[in-house]
């Protein structure tokens, strides 16, 4: 890669994530009011508050890097700075080439500043395109990736369907989504459009909205033969992110069709329960109480993390010193304890609220269905939220019981 002239034209800081040294706009010289979003208004992106989505994303690749045992290959055709792009790069280990693109020339010219910087010309490559484009150039047997990053801002479905032929079999596909106002209910006809699905204003909604955008995936994968295999996912912060392997075959791809279904609410006593039914759409009636139940899909009620997987993420993060090291191992031990569980949860808030009831030890509730004989956990969605397959009402008997015994 030949020397890039640093002529860049806005304020900008140097900072230091992870191993990497990076050149990114000094944020606070383009707001102007307390309200302004500064990376959205940077020449350049670049969001601080995306470090542990990066810390995440690190140990997620080096765990994939681990199990399928040799070099790989990884792309990030919307990198802004090159911040994710060139961590891979230097934390990694096993990795044999990074691409990282941007369709922006000042953000291509800076991404090439840092990858110099970092003194990484020789397995980080950049290019100024067009990120479906890029894409489609390496969709040919033998140019594949075998992983691929898409963190965008905003929805990442204009990018799946490249992304996803640009992929090797067994690939990774990474993909963040921030766009939560559609994807929990506020917008749900732009939901609908950018997601194939309809969302539900629930306590539960960030689950949905994962359910949602992998179910989005599993469709536009099954339309080229390919299946699905989802290794882990989580909700932080304004976003939700899935990470997800490729299986190509008809047969892979029908099987992630039969993980297809919808989740059924009622929102007069909290029941829910799934419905894999693709294409039924009978009115259904609450078991609990009578009352009609709405509903959101199609989408996902297959697993959202591999406990596995979650394992060896464990194991990356012992071995890398993070600055969002606590926090992060905190969500992969709660993943990995929910992985299993069955789709949706409870919020205790909500129920007590209901019950006008104050709000009891989460760790209680859970004791209280474990002795019942449920199954229970909490959730990395919600500190206040529990995963059982205990119905709504024994749920809320238990809170009753709770507080009876108090007294």
């Amino acid at each position: 890669m030949k020397k890039t002239n640093a002529n860049i034209d806005f304020p900008t800081e140097t900072i230091q994530e992870g191993k990497a040294k990076i050149l990114v706009p000094k944020l606070k010289a383009f707001t102007k009011q307390p309200s302004d979003y500064a990376p959205s208004k940077a020449p350049v992106f670049y969001n601080p508050v995306m470090e542990l989505n990066r810390d995440i994303a690190v140990l997620a690749l080096q765990a994939y890097q681990r199990i399928v045992d040799r070099e790989i290959s990884v792309c990030e055709p919307l990198t802004g700075c090159g911040i994710r792009g060139i961590r891979f790069a230097t934390e990694v280990k096993g990795i044999k080439k990074v691409m990282i693109n941007d369709i922006s020339d000042k953000a291509a010219q800076l991404a090439r500043i840092n990858v110099q910087r970092n003194k990484l010309d020789e397995r980080v490559t950049v290019k100024n395109k067009d990120a479906n484009l890029l894409l489609a150039h390496y969709s040919a047997p033998h140019k594949r990736f075998d992983a691929i990053d898409i963190d965008p801002f905003g929805s990442p479905t204009p990018y799946i369907d490249s992304a996803i032929r640009a992929l090797r079999n067994n690939g990774l596909l990474a993909l963040t989504a921030t766009d939560m106002a559609p994807l929990c209910g506020v917008h749900p006809k732009a939901c609908i459009r950018k997601y194939g699905g309809k969302p539900l204003r629930t306590e539960y909604c960030h689950e949905l909205a994962i359910r949602l955008l992998t179910g989005c995936l599993a469709m536009i994968a099954a339309k080229h033969d390919i299946g699905i295999h989802v290794i882990f996912s989580h909700s932080a912060n304004h976003y939700i992110r899935v990470y997800a392997t490729i299986n190509y075959g008809a047969k892979k791809a029908d099987e992630s069709i039969g993980k297809m279904g919808y989740i059924l609410h009622c929102f007069k006593c909290f029941h829910r329960k799934t419905a894999n039914e693709l294409f039924k759409t009978d009115q259904h009636r609450c078991s609990e109480c009578g009352s009609k139940m709405n509903f959101a899909g199609p989408l996902w009620l297959g697993k959202l993390a591999d406990q596995q997987f979650c394992k060896t993420m464990k194991s990356e993060a012992k071995r890398k010193a993070l600055k969002t090291g606590e926090k992060t191992v905190k969500i992969l031990n709660l993943i990995s304890e929910e992985a299993d569980a069955p789709p949706t949860y409870y919020v205790l808030d909500k129920i007590c609220d209901r019950m006008a009831l104050p709000v009891p030890s989460t760790e209680k509730i859970i004791r209280a269905l474990k002795e019942r004989g449920f199954k229970a956990t909490a959730t990395h969605f919600n500190p206040k939220g529990i995963r059982t397959g205990a119905d709504a009402s024994v749920l809320t008997s238990i809170v009753k019981e709770f507080f009876e015994k108090v007294k």
